[in-house]
């Protein structure tokens, strides 16, 4: 062999020595793997969805008469006081009904009060004037039944005596029935009180049925919806305006029961409306109902605002809510991408970890590869807040540690293995709002915003 064939031979096998030196190096250093490091931050979790602006209460006014309207009081937008006459209808039959009920109720009045003073008067001298005739009756039959025992009446005078006796107590007893009559407890008296209360309940009835033609105010409250003009002829059950009683303005939303565990009263949620993206205000959970809707699996959640509504609001404004229900100022932060679930076990929800009792989060438990020694190791992590992105760590990791995301450059490592870990950026603060965002675009859907925190 020539020395030219030798030298060529010899520096093939360097080559080929070297790129087996390269390839067994990188053998025993591992894959490369995509890590993060544990860190401490804020970490804030919310929930977004649709809410309609209403009024503590709206009412429909409406006539319980049938009668031609005469006037129209009020416009659309306008705020009325309670007491306010809304629509008048033509009333002048039943002014006329109402002057001849309040005479009959001034007639009966004064029969009564006769009954009580002329009357009894009357009555009282009359029963007066029967006494003495009975008496001088008495007296003369007394007298004439002695002249006739003596022989000096006949029978017919004696007779004669006697029915002028008879006739003079007739007298008395008709006069003392009278008088009884007369009594405050007596006949008399009793038909003409009934009388009387008749008359007034007549009156007040024609009253009342005055008193409809004036359609009211229940209370102070803003005209939502004005359906009815002069000269138009009205009927009982129909709607003539639509008002929004005066009271605090309050959001109601639908929420899907599955997030009814993250809400609490008292709860700050930043709102814009739909209609005005730039002008946000705050509210505060006031309500969650009791009760949930069994036909669309949500509950109805109701915000008070937290200062003075904003002017631009109407009535049954659609507008964007997003509620924090969770927050940690300087918590250890992983990405949820970091997270693996339990050997041999079923992950658990997401929702498993409470908002505000991390004492309750023990629940939760997951695995982590984190990198030590160049080798990926296995390690239990407890959790607690949870966000769309970024989940908190309670126990099982330090901060600057860094934990492999599934998946990397060359494949996701085993437990055990030799690693070449290269470092992603991230940061708790990103992770935990730019799912948030992305789901806030779509604000058509009252909880497919919510989905996943």
């Amino acid at each position: 062999m020539s020395r030219h064939r030798l030298a060529l031979w010899l520096l093939g096998l360097g080559v080929l020595l070297a790129v087996l030196v390269v390839v067994a190096s990188l053998w025993l250093r591992g894959p490369q793997v995509d890590v993060v490091e544990a860190q401490r931050g804020p970490l804030v979790r919310t929930l977004q969805f649709s809410a309609r602006v209403a009024t503590l209460s709206r009412v429909d006014i409406g006539s319980t008469v049938t009668g031609r309207v005469a006037r129209v009081q009020v416009r659309e937008g306008v705020e009325v006081r309670e007491g306010d006459v809304l629509v008048q209808l033509e009333d002048s039959e039943w002014r006329a009904a109402l002057v001849q009920a309040e005479a009959g109720e001034a007639q009966a009045r004064a029969r009564l009060a006769g009954l009580r003073s002329s009357g009894r008067s009357a009555s009282d001298a009359a029963l007066s004037q029967a006494e003495a005739t009975l008496r001088a009756a008495s007296s003369a039959f007394e007298r004439a039944r002695r002249l006739k025992a003596q022989g000096f009446y006949s029978d017919a005078q004696l007779d004669e005596a006697r029915r002028a006796l008879d006739v003079a107590q007739a007298q008395q007893r008709s006069a003392r029935a009278q008088v009884q009559a007369n009594a405050e407890t007596g006949t008399d008296v009793a038909q003409a009180q009934a009388q009387l209360d008749v008359a007034r309940a007549a009156s007040r009835a024609a009253a009342v049925r005055l008193a409809q033609a004036s359609l009211r105010a229940p209370a102070p409250a803003r005209v939502l919806v004005r359906s009815v003009e002069p000269g138009q002829i009205v009927q009982p059950g129909k709607a003539l305006l639509s008002l929004a009683l005066a009271g605090p303005t309050l959001l109601v939303a639908q929420v899907d029961e599955r997030f009814l565990e993250q809400l609490r009263t008292g709860q700050v949620a930043s709102v814009v409306a739909d209609a005005f993206p730039g002008l946000r205000f705050s509210a505060r959970v006031l309500r969650i109902a009791p009760a949930v809707d069994a036909q669309r699996g949500a509950v109805e959640v109701k915000f008070s605002l937290a200062g003075a509504p904003p002017t631009f609001l109407r009535e049954d404004m659609t507008l964007s809510v997003e509620v924090e229900t969770g927050r940690r100022d300087k918590a250890l932060v992983l990405p949820q991408s970091a997270l693996r679930p339990l050997a041999g076990a079923a992950a658990a929800p997401a929702t498993a970890a409470p908002a505000d009792s991390p004492g309750n989060a023990g629940v939760d438990r997951r695995e982590v590869l984190v990198v030590e020694g160049g080798r990926a190791q296995l390690r239990s992590v407890l959790l607690g807040l949870r966000t769309l992105g970024a989940v908190e760590v309670l126990e099982g990791l330090a901060d600057g540690e860094s934990v492999l995301l599934r998946g990397g450059v060359e494949g996701s490592a085993r437990p055990g293995q030799r690693v070449r870990a290269r470092s992603v950026a991230w940061a708790p603060s990103a992770a935990n709002g730019a799912g948030d965002r992305a789901q806030a675009e779509d604000a058509g859907s009252a909880m497919s915003n919510a989905m996943g925190r």
